[in-house]
């Protein structure tokens, strides 16, 4: 089971269990592309690693040096754990196998990219939604409100 860690509001895939989950097949006599999924996971938790350094690095609410150290820590084994990967690659797969590997990341970067843009955009849709159907029944039960008074005081019950 691969390891799962928080950072903010979703749960990333720990990219140090991925690859050694990746290791550990191949040292089995597994082929490479065997662990497609493992190697993708391992990359999402790469990507993440570094998406969660850029925050806390630009954060304005990042006092505390620990956690930007923590990040830069996490971030270094993770490039660490990257090269130890492109070899295992290269080793198995040759040198273009590597290429068409990052091909492929950059590719799944920019769709995941593209979805959370799309995702982002449905959500402001939504809300935009709310606010306009939520104040039309607002000045509509206004309006009612004061044509319900009007009415009673033309009829002289208020």
């Amino acid at each position: 089971m691969l390891g799962i860690y928080h950072c903010g509001a979703r749960c990333m895939i720990d990219p140090f269990t991925a690859l050694a989950a990746v290791k550990s097949a191949v040292s089995a006599g597994k082929e490479i592309v065997n662990v497609t999924k493992q190697i993708g996971e391992f990359f999402d938790g790469v990507d993440d690693l570094r998406a969660a350094h850029e925050k806390k690095k630009n954060s304005l609410f990042s006092g505390s040096d620990e956690n930007a150290m923590e990040t830069f820590v996490n971030l270094q084994r993770a490039k660490d754990a990257e090269e130890e990967l492109r070899q295992i690659v290269i080793a198995t797969r040759g040198f273009s196998a590597w290429g068409e590997l990052q091909a492929i990341r950059v590719q799944a970067r920019k769709d995941r990219k593209a979805k959370a843009e799309a995702e982002r955009k449905r959500k402001a849709k939504m809300v935009e939604k709310i606010i306009i159907y939520g104040g039309a029944v607002i000045i509509v039960t206004i309006m009612l409100g004061i044509t319900v008074v009007i009415i009673l005081a033309k009829q002289g019950r208020i």
